[in-house]
């Protein structure tokens, strides 16, 4: 069955190519094009597209506001298309926060080949959104007040312990729910979210300011400590190596992997290779395999792993394919890895490995 899929932007130019796009792609039908929130509004309400291309500068009502309302009343999954998808991460991060599912920058229309290339990205997202909409609608009714913080305070001394997080479609919101939860005194934390260029700083610079913990996108060659969480940029891998007793941020430019860059499985495969079973991965919500290999490698290595459950992801597939390797020692719900992680250090951190 095609995808139907609602353009609106408030650029007639911008409606006429997306629109274009849409209608002549295979699987794909397109319902209708709103100039602004309040058309678009009627025509969800008509047709009650299975997904939507979302601008955020429009009249009379921005697209923030009409997406906020639109999770509340009927939660759709949503794309963004705009301008400040580039130049205004801290907006497109609002956007993924209130409940989008992806972003796509508009198109640039002065050559044809760049045309040919977002066209291919366009749809691939707004299939992948499309795929998301149960989970958009079920993490729509979970979405409510912040999860209660842990109060229990670690005392992790040094490398003795390091934790890998990795996610894709949905992660910002699920890792900000993580690390929010998480004590002071947790053991260096390294992240992987699929992310471009420009937007990882942005999140990093979000979500220091709303955890307890330090939160950086990393540049190359920072000591893991205590206390810090390190993010991945949007155009490298993020590798963990060893230097005497400390643990070191690599970044490299390496080809992607599982067509990411960078990818949950380098970061993954690096961190079992370098502390073993002093390790404890986390993987939650994206589309794709990206970590389900380097996780087996962690569980392999004797580290402890998670990974989010089905019911709390936006899109359960990551996760999926570490359950399917038997990769993963505990599948949970988004709201207690925080506090199922933080027991695994204690434990562990008394010498009490379970």
């Amino acid at each position: 069955m095609a995808i139907s899929v609602l353009v609106v932007d408030d650029s007639a130019l911008i409606r006429q190519v997306l629109g274009e796009m849409i209608r002549t792609a295979p699987g794909f039908r397109l319902v209708g094009a709103a100039a602004d929130a309040y058309a678009a509004r009627d025509l969800v309400n008509k047709f009650a597209p299975d997904v939507i291309t979302l601008d955020i500068e429009m009249p009379r009502m921005d697209g923030l506001s009409f997406l906020a309302r639109l999770m509340k009343a009927r939660p759709t999954p949503v794309v963004m298309v705009s301008t400040l998808t580039e130049s205004g991460a801290d907006a497109t991060l609002k956007a993924l926060e209130l409940g989008a599912v992806d972003y796509v920058a508009k198109p640039k229309l002065d050559i044809k080949r760049n045309l040919e290339a977002y066209r291919s990205e366009l749809l691939e997202k707004l299939q992948v959104a499309a795929a998301a909409g149960e989970g958009i609608r079920r993490v729509a009714g979970q979405r409510g007040a912040s999860p209660e913080r842990i109060s229990t305070t670690l005392s992790v001394q040094g490398t003795e312990h390091i934790v890998a997080i990795g996610a894709s479609t949905g992660g910002t919101e699920a890792i900000k729910t993580v690390l929010e939860m998480l004590p002071v005194g947790m053991p260096g934390i390294v992240m992987t979210q699929h992310m471009p260029p420009g937007f990882t700083r942005s999140f990093a610079e979000r979500l220091n300011r709303s955890c307890r913990l330090n939160v950086l996108e990393v540049q190359g060659g920072e000591r893991i400590l205590p206390g810090y969480a390190y993010l991945a940029p949007g155009d490298r891998h993020l590798l963990v190596e060893r230097s005497g007793a400390d643990l070191i941020c690599k970044l490299s430019d390496s080809e992607p992997v599982n067509r990411h860059k960078p990818a949950v499985d380098v970061m993954f495969d690096s961190v079992a290779e370098v502390a073993g079973a002093s390790a404890t991965g986390v993987l939650l919500t994206g589309m794709g395999k990206d970590g389900a290999v380097g996780m087996l490698h962690m569980h392999n290595s004797g580290a402890r792993t998670f990974a989010q459950d089905e019911k709390t992801s936006v899109v359960y597939g990551m996760p999926r394919e570490a359950v399917k390797l038997e990769a993963v020692d505990e599948v949970l719900p988004l709201t207690s890895i925080a506090a199922s992680l933080v027991e695994h250090i204690k434990r562990v951190s008394k010498g009490n490995r379970v």
